[in-house]
């Protein structure tokens, strides 16, 4: 059996089916933290990458980063514990800057971690009576940043309570109504990706695939092909490591360039979009392919949640229909947004900072409600 359902908030527009569904088998939340290059040379793994590890080498790190913290005047905490994971950044980013109605699918376990999940992301009016609670630990991630602003990330997923596909965790009738519905690719949610993925076909939504990170595509690049190449990935997300890890033949074959990736992404899929850092994105709908630039990475102060809050502005733009170069200009100025102050959530002051760069930029501001 699935665990509880949570209730739907008091809000009579609970009840109405979120236009954006995002599903994220376990909730997870964050510890993000500015730390000093020497703890990050004791971790094993590629700096920037994204390895899981167990609960004692998690717990471990967040012990080790009470002494290599670097405060910044900006930051009242040197850490951060906020909901986290790539879906639950997009969906929160898009309810709470964009007032696009979201609700969010997967398990959250019944601790502080939980809790802590469920007030972060009900704060922001986001619906959560299809996330269920279970007995057990939510999912939690250690997020290194470093001077530079890169992010360096260890989740802890394996003991952490998740959606099961064979269960009745989800139905058709907690997709009934919705319009999209996002992911991020993981191998071990494969088998509920592809469960959601038959059935928000079935109730003919559109589907939004993230790459998740290099290491995923790399090691597990043959399911993700198959995925891909079904025809049911409506829009894809990759930023340029995981774009140029997709087309890698053997270990050493030259990185594919993200213009033959975008190509490629382009044929299985309706939008395509790579972002590149500093660099902007590059975005191919049909025929049509716009390159966008980069919007505030003078400011950048971590790059966490930079690529999910992309997604955020690309969303919303379809949405509102825009054209692929606005939907783009949208996700720059989010993405822009995050990557201001510590962690995968939009600060209130850099919120407004996005809307003046969207009015500078001619885009349509978009209407919160109160």
């Amino acid at each position: 059996m699935g665990g509880e359902a949570l209730p739907a908030t008091a809000n009579p527009a609970a009840r109405v089916a979120p236009l954006v569904l995002g599903l994220q088998a376990s909730a997870l939340v964050d510890h993000v933290a500015r730390v000093d290059w020497s703890l990050l040379d004791q971790l094993p793994g590629e700096r920037g990458g994204s390895i899981p590890v167990e609960i004692e080498e998690l717990e471990h790190i967040l012990s080790e980063v009470k002494t290599h913290v670097i405060s910044s005047p900006d930051d009242s905490l040197p850490m951060k514990t906020i909901a986290g994971g790539s879906v639950a950044n997009t969906i929160r980013g898009l309810s709470a800057g964009f007032g696009v109605s979201c609700g969010i699918i997967g398990a959250c376990g019944d601790d502080e971690q939980g809790q802590l999940f469920v007030s972060n992301m009900s704060s922001h009016a986001v619906n959560l009576s299809r996330l269920r609670m279970k007995k057990g630990p939510t999912a939690q991630c250690v997020c290194l940043v470093d001077a530079l602003g890169n992010r360096t990330m260890r989740p802890c997923l394996s003991s952490a309570v998740k959606l099961q596909s064979q269960a009745d965790d989800f139905t058709r009738a907690d997709f009934k109504g919705s319009k999209w519905l996002l992911l991020r690719y993981g191998i071990i949610n494969l088998e509920v990706i592809q469960v959601a993925i038959s059935i928000a076909k079935q109730e003919g939504l559109f589907v939004s695939l993230d790459l998740a990170s290099f290491e995923m595509v790399r090691n597990f690049r043959s399911p993700l092909l198959q995925l891909l190449e079904s025809g049911d990935i409506d829009l894809c997300f990759a930023n340029e490591d995981e774009a140029a890890e997709l087309l890698r033949g053997s270990e050493g074959e030259p990185k594919a360039d993200p213009e033959v990736a975008l190509e490629f992404l382009g044929k299985h899929c309706r939008w395509a979009v790579v972002t590149l850092g500093s660099n902007g994105c590059i975005a191919k709908h049909g025929k049509e392919i716009v390159r966008v630039p980069a919007i505030g990475e003078a400011n950048a102060v971590d790059a966490t949640g930079a690529g999910d809050l992309f997604a955020s502005g690309f969303l919303y733009g379809l949405v509102k229909g825009l054209s692929l170069e606005e939907c783009c200009k949208v996700g720059s100025c989010s993405g822009g947004s995050v990557i201001r102050s510590l962690g995968g959530e939009v600060t209130p002051e850099n919120w407004q900072w996005m809307y003046k760069q969207m009015q500078t930029k001619g885009l349509t501001l978009p209407h919160i409600p109160k």
